[in-house]
């Protein structure tokens, strides 16, 4: 079953979580544990199949609910789940979120998490109607502040101890995009 995405670039797309998608969502986060565990709080070496679809349950309602916007990453070309990519922490007044991505470990280095990023930026202006995004990467997170430079977000600085992850406090470089990054006029 064909699900039309919300944004594509014709390489990979972004679309909402379906419940079908729980077994192939499973599968890249497996695969990927070792490099999601460090950075990602949910990540954990028991993750199974049920944490996979109480995932896509929450992410359904949240969305729904406009809280949060969890996207599958996906190839454009055959589907294939590649990842996930957020909007969440959304302020109702300032109008600004934070953006997360990762990428299975096997589709790595291919490009595909600058291109969500923006994608998923995108949508944040577009269609939520936020001025601000921002990314916000452990300092020691070489991957994500390496994906957030491809992308074309600024970086802005170092924020002392910004972020928690299992108990262990890290300085994180914030970058972040504005609706001028994507030739849009503020609000």
């Amino acid at each position: 079953m064909f699900v039309h995405p919300l944004l594509t670039d014709k390489v990979i797309a972004l679309r909402r979580f379906q419940p079908r998608d729980v077994d192939a969502f499973h599968a890249a986060v497996d695969e990927s544990l070792p490099d999601l565990i460090p950075w990602m709080t949910w990540a954990h070496p028991a993750y199974g199949r049920a944490d996979a679809a109480e995932f896509i349950r929450v992410v359904t309602e949240t969305w729904d609910a406009g809280r949060y916007y969890a996207f599958a990453i996906t190839d454009a070309r055959d589907g294939t789940m590649l990842g996930a990519a957020s909007l969440s922490h959304i302020h109702p007044v300032y109008n600004f979120g934070n953006l997360g991505y990762w990428i299975r470990s096997s589709r790595r280095g291919n490009g595909f998490a600058p291109r969500a990023a923006r994608l998923a930026a995108q949508y944040g202006f577009e269609q939520l109607h936020l001025l601000r995004v921002e990314i916000v990467a452990a300092v020691e997170n070489a991957a994500s502040i390496k994906v957030a430079e491809k992308s074309g977000a600024r970086r802005e600085g170092i924020l002392r101890q910004r972020m928690t992850v299992r108990e262990k406090v890290h300085d994180a470089v914030m970058f972040s995009f504005i609706r001028s990054d994507f030739g849009l006029s503020p609000l």
